[in-house]
């Protein structure tokens, strides 16, 4: 029993890790209908930026706050100086573009930084809690209540607030929502910005745990991939659940199978979800009027 708790545990950290990048995904997609491939990115610059603050004496509360900004202008940066100047784009395009993002963000954090690992101390220590007979990290918990937080506070901002209204006006019809007054040029960099701000949350949370390195982003960008896919891709709390269910696959798999693999639980969810649901878990199938 305490094994299998062990397990459900590592499975909610895990889970909450890859449904806070989902969501990234899926705001974007939501938005624009665009992958943002170069998500898994903004996961390495919230850890990278973090460590390096603190090491230059910044406190932990400042240095997350600006590991956060500072991946929220990168994300504002590239909508507005390389996607959005695209002319016609076609969805393979933009792709291309993304992964060509993704691509200089890791080349440039290796130039800069170096291909060795990086660590940070856990926001409330290193020692584990025991509950029912299973450990637990502290940090694990800061990372599940992360993303409980942001669950609530992503539900508030789209039925609430005039600019999460925005989005989803500018999801449902883009020229539309232009002729009623909203500026959808923002309303994008804004997504982008937000999206990147969650990879850069996930991956400060993260690092205490799994460390940090310039190429971190690929793995965990993937899986956020994966629980975006399972979700709905315009589903941002179907990333989230999506997320838990990799997470918990990924956990019991590792440990009743072998953990050789469970890497490949997620190439498996999504081929046997584009083949079964390709909508997603959570999301309605689409109907195109003729």
């Amino acid at each position: 029993m305490s094994d299998l708790l062990q397990f459900l545990f590592s499975g909610l950290t895990r889970g909450s890790i890859y449904g806070l990048v989902g969501i990234g995904f899926a705001l974007i997609y939501r938005s624009s209908h665009v992958i943002n491939f170069a998500q898994g990115e903004f996961v390495m610059i919230g850890g990278m930026v973090t460590v390096f603050l603190l090491a230059a004496g910044v406190p932990l509360p400042v240095a997350a706050l600006g590991a956060i900004l500072a991946a929220a202008l990168i994300g504002v940066v590239a909508q507005v100086a390389i996607i959005s100047r695209m002319r016609r784009p076609s969805t393979l395009s933009i792709i291309i573009v993304t992964v060509g993002i993704s691509m200089f963000l890791r080349g440039a954090a290796e130039a800069l930084l170096g291909r060795q690992f990086f660590s940070m101390k856990g926001f409330s220590g290193d020692d584990a809690l025991v509950l029912l007979g299973a450990k637990v990290s502290p940090q694990s918990i800061w990372i599940f209540v992360s993303l409980v937080v942001t669950t609530a506070a992503i539900s508030l901002f789209f039925r609430r607030t005039i600019l999460g209204k925005g989005i989803q006006a500018t999801s449902s019809n883009r020229l539309a929502a232009h002729l009623v007054g909203i500026d959808v040029p923002a309303v994008l960099a804004i997504c982008f910005a937000l999206s990147a701000a969650l990879g850069a949350l996930a991956g400060l949370l993260t690092t205490p745990i799994t460390l940090t390195q310039y190429d971190v982003g690929i793995t965990l960008g993937m899986k956020g991939f994966c629980a975006a896919i399972l979700g709905g891709l315009a589903n941002p709390f179907g990333a989230i659940l999506g997320g838990l269910i990799l997470g918990f696959a990924e956990a019991l798999a590792g440990g009743y199978v072998s953990s050789a693999y469970q890497d490949a639980v997620a190439f498996i969810l999504i081929i046997a979800m584009l083949l079964v649901r390709p909508n997603g878990l959570f999301s309605a199938p689409t109907v195109d009027r003729v």
